[in-house]
């Protein structure tokens, strides 16, 4: 084998592409000689490239250097290829120039190509152009009379780009505000987190929840008032029947006429529903606002606030079916501000409401967040989270903050969802057609609460709990008034609900079922036989 040929094989046996991005010609590649490349070392590589161009009277060029120090067979997530160090030299005393101007390589998941990667000189560590390189062998088998003869033929064809890689900052602080003093005149924090802005820039824009705006608008316009600005209010419905597309309209027609600045956050104060409206708003205005979530229900303390979804249910003509947060984005505020006195100025049913979302995080994490539940759950409601003794001990404030731990542990590293088998998607496979019923009096906590005893008793059908337990988890709901069953879950509904998760879940049903309090696993092969002996078996608790 020439040294030539070795310079071949180590471009992977491409000539330059043509201004259409393919060779002008295919190159048939030996399968030994490329097998004996491949085996070398890089540095016998670039010393081989190195002597043949030299004997040619030809300068080595640093991107022949590149491609003869890397290895041909590699596998690199894009974060990987911009973080790689180049494969040569002294780390210590490698200059910049020398780092931004490797050549990468990585084997491209769907095609099975080589792809080349150059980074570009103004944006080494985001821009690259790139050759991808793929390889067809076919074989062809040829009768002679006595003898049968094989031929191998590689084809390598290449095409040209450019790649462009961009991780996503995102950093937002949950902040627990010292109860009851978030409309504090003495305490800046809500006005802290609307951003610094010019001298004499005196006014804010909020959207409020209607029902907080009885409770609250005062109190609201009266902490900006007394520091001397003029706070612009949009007031919606928090009801779920008014998340709507419309009322993220209302919204944007608010914020064109206040005629909010690019990097000028907007308060979003209310229940969930308020809050997934806000920020599908902010992330439409402009391409992207900043948004603070301000919650005032247990419901959306626990939930909706801590991550980075927001949406709109969503009609669709061509169906004629209304499909729960169907329209919506992944987008992060850039801060939250709970303060858990709001709560107490709810009614039993929405501090219930909030417990069946808190209930399920005990359920699929932990034990202990259950025992605390099972313990105080009752006193809990009746006191609104206000009971003297449970705050003195620190038992109100332990279930809450163990809560938002728990989302924030397990959607901090999958806020975009890319891992789809999560266990705090619990309650929330049959709950969504509940809901959705027409006429349905049904809170959102309430219908999660439902499907998870649903997926209790599909539990205890498969073994994976036994009776003691449903029945210590039946009790534990039903003592803070929590609601079991539905007379709208029948057969049709749940079998549907389960192909929907399939539609939603990229291909499989991925229903999280508790092994355990506190354990769960995600399972894809529930039948309509398991579905309706688990109806059945619902049918014979005393709701």
């Amino acid at each position: 084998m020439t040294l030539k040929a070795c310079h071949s094989v180590s471009s992977f046996g491409v000539s330059e592409p043509n201004r259409d991005g393919y060779n002008s010609k295919d190159v048939y590649i030996p399968e030994d000689i490329s097998d004996m490349w491949e085996g070398l070392e890089p540095e016998i590589r670039a010393a081989l490239i190195a002597k043949e161009l030299s004997s040619a009277g030809m300068p080595m060029k640093k991107s022949d250097y590149s491609i003869a120090s890397t290895p041909t067979a590699m596998s690199r997530s894009s974060s990987e290829v911009f973080e790689q160090q180049s494969a040569y030299g002294s780390s210590s005393n490698k200059s910049s120039e020398e780092e931004t101007s490797v050549v990468k390589r990585e084997k491209c998941p769907v095609s099975g190509a080589t792809v080349t990667l150059t980074p570009l000189e103004r944006a080494p560590k985001n821009v690259f152009s790139f050759s991808k390189t793929h390889q067809n062998k076919t074989e062809t088998v040829e009768m002679n009379s006595n003898t049968t003869v094989t031929k191998t033929t590689k084809v390598v064809c290449t095409t040209r780009g450019w790649r462009n890689v961009f991780q996503l900052p995102i950093c937002y602080d949950v902040n627990m505000v010292p109860q009851g003093t978030i409309f504090d005149p003495l305490n800046s924090q809500l006005l802290d987190v609307t951003g610094v802005h010019p001298e004499g820039y005196n006014q804010r824009f909020a959207v409020v929840d209607a029902e907080v705006e009885k409770l609250y608008g005062d109190k609201i316009s009266g902490y900006f008032e007394g520091k001397g600005i003029t706070l612009t209010k949009v007031v919606i419905d928090g009801g779920e029947p008014a998340k709507r597309p419309q009322a993220i309209d209302t919204i944007l027609d608010a914020l064109c006429a206040y005629k909010l600045r690019r990097r000028e956050p907007f308060l979003a104060i209310g229940g969930g529903c308020v809050l997934d409206i806000a920020g599908t708003a902010a992330c439409l205005y402009r391409r992207g606002v900043p948004f603070v979530r301000v919650p005032t229900t247990l419901l959306a303390i626990v939930d909706a606030s801590v991550g980075v979804k927001n949406g709109v249910d969503y009609y669709c003509c061509v169906t004629d079916e209304t499909y729960k947060n169907r329209v919506g984005s992944f987008y992060a505020p850039s801060a939250c501000l709970l303060d858990p006195a709001f709560i107490s100025s709810q009614d039993e049913r929405n501090v219930t409401n909030g417990l069946g979302e808190i209930m399920k995080l005990a359920l699929v994490r932990s034990s202990d967040l259950f025992d605390l539940l099972e313990a105080h759950g009752k006193t809990l409601v009746e006191s609104k989270f206000e009971n003297e003794d449970l705050k003195k001990n620190g038992v109100s404030s332990r279930i809450i903050d163990l809560s938002i731990q728990i989302m924030l542990e397990e959607l901090g590293p999958n806020l975009w969802e890319t891992k789809l088998d999560r266990c705090v998607d619990y309650g929330h496979t049959f709950s969504k057609l509940l809901e959705m019923v027409p006429g349905a009096d049904i809170f959102h906590g309430e219908a999660v609460n439902v499907d998870g005893f649903f997926c209790v008793i599909l539990s205890y059908l498969r073994g994976y709990v036994d009776m003691d337990t449903v029945d210590r988890i039946f009790k534990c709901m039903k003592t803070m008034n929590l609601p079991t069953n539905s007379d709208d879950l029948k057969l049709e509904l749940a079998w549907q609900s389960c192909q929907d998760a399939i539609e939603h879940r990229h291909g499989e049903m991925r229903i999280p079922l508790i092994t355990d309090i506190g354990d769960s696993i995600c399972v894809n092969d529930l039948t309509k036989e398991e579905l309706d002996r688990a109806i059945d078996m619902m049918g014979k608790f005393d709701h």
